[in-house]
């Protein structure tokens, strides 16, 4: 039995169904010439389900009937699909018809994968980025993600490129963006970088930029990791998955929240902000069949780390480098506060005793040198001991050992990018502090 059209508030659509109501998360088709399809969002008492428009298709009017079509969103899925770029819906926005074929297969965003019922832990495998800064402070670790925490302009999509970049020469796994409610210029700009670099062949991805509604970009995360998930557990492959940027996927939530009148929670987010979190985040995980590996940028409203929402995905995040614009300010790429930067993953037995020992010793200079630039702004750098003075020119050191030219910036600098390996990285570190 149809549903009718009740009433209509911005993109939340009120449909009355008498019998027969649709399920959560259920594409129902409005009947216009558009065919809209609307998905139902929660369903109250008396046959009232509250959808989203998620096409902010206009021609929708009251008293129009609407019918079920017992399936969720779907999107194509398999080989078809590498080297494109998807909406949260499964459509092409390169320009390409839409994946389509008898090797397509489609599958609901929202469904869950079976649960292993095995568990092993693997031993940790260390993926190179190339990077000193991230490969000696935040080790980039198979199956486990990084947050890469930030303010507006700081380098955070840089840093994304470089790794993308920089890990998808190796081919050692299928890569996967997701642009979640950034800037359209960003997504032109990596979609030429992989193209003219020949990585698009090993590179899947979703956007959802800035001009798409919040119900498109609050999705498309999902849409990205279901996509991965097919991908990690049918084909076995190992998963680099890219998401930028994840606070746009809280700001799109928190933005529905406010036109379903939902109450905001103390922080002002929407009161299901741990629960959207979680949700995402526990999808991106690894299993017998494959790994997926997240590095997900986060960005810091008016620079402001405390932030509730920056703190919740930041819990759920194994490393944590922190992009500062203090520190961009004094002309050092990437701009790195390495004092605010943190990784569960740095222990000996991850990334062995010589790396663990070095780190150790780094910190410490590190953390003097600030104790000393206090000092040396009032009595001048030659009134301080000899052995402070060797600390604080090995601590200058090594900043500027750290700071390095990124490969996807060379067509706007002129400037050839770098490429570290780890033991690189470690002997230059060697020469420096011992």
């Amino acid at each position: 039995m149809a549903g009718v059209i009740v009433s209509l508030k911005d993109l939340i659509v009120r449909v009355q169904f008498d019998a027969d109501a649709p399920s959560i998360n259920e594409l129902v088709v409005v009947d216009n010439e558009h065919l809209t399809a609307l998905l139902v969002d929660h369903l109250e008492p008396g046959g009232i389900a509250f959808c989203l428009n998620v096409r902010s298709d206009r021609s929708i009017l009251k008293g129009m009937t609407v019918q079920r079509s017992h399936k969720g969103i779907e999107i194509p899925l398999g080989e078809k699909t590498i080297g494109h770029i998807q909406n949260a819906l499964g459509d092409s926005l390169d320009g390409e018809p839409r994946i389509e074929g008898p090797d397509v297969l489609r599958k609901d965003i929202m469904k869950l994968p079976a649960r292993s019922t095995e568990f092993a832990i693997a031993k940790p495998e260390i993926l190179e980025t190339g990077i000193k800064v991230i490969d000696f402070f935040t080790p980039f670790v198979k199956g486990r993600k990084i947050g890469v925490i930030g303010g507006a302009g700081v380098g955070k999509t840089v840093v994304t490129m470089e790794l993308i970049n920089n890990t998808s020469r190796s081919g050692a796994g299928l890569s996967f963006f997701a642009g979640i409610g950034e800037r359209i210029r960003e997504g032109h700009e990596l979609w030429d970088t992989l193209r003219e670099n020949d990585l698009l062949k090993n590179t899947v991805m979703f956007f959802a930029q800035m001009n798409e509604n919040p119900v498109q970009r609050s999705l498309i995360g999902i849409s990205a990791t279901a996509a991965a998930e097919y991908f990690r557990d049918e084909q076995h492959k190992d998963i680099l998955f890219f998401a930028d940027n994840m606070f746009r996927y809280i700001q799109a939530r928190n933005e529905l929240s406010t036109i379903l009148d939902q109450i905001p929670n103390e922080g002002g987010y929407e009161p299901t902000i741990f629960s959207d979190v979680k949700m995402l985040q526990d999808r991106l995980s690894s299993n017998e069949n494959g790994s997926i590996t997240s590095v997900q940028t986060i960005y810091v409203p008016a620079d402001d780390i405390s932030d509730p929402a920056v703190q919740f995905i930041q819990h759920e995040m194994d490393s944590i480098l922190v992009l500062s614009r203090k520190v961009a300010e004094q002309g050092i790429r990437p701009a790195v506060d390495i004092n605010l930067s943190s990784s569960s993953l740095l222990t000996p037995d991850v990334v062995g005793d010589r790396h663990y020992a070095l780190s150790v010793q780094v910190m410490a200079l590190l953390q003097k040198y600030e104790s000393l630039k206090g000092i040396i702004a009032i009595i001048g750098e030659n009134e301080l001991s000899p052995a402070d003075r060797s600390d604080y020119a090995k601590a200058k050191k090594l900043i500027a050992n750290f700071t390095q030219n990124m490969n996807v910036m060379t067509k706007h600098t002129g400037v050839p990018g770098d490429y570290f390996s780890r033991e690189d990285t470690l002997k230059s570190i060697e020469e420096i502090i011992v």
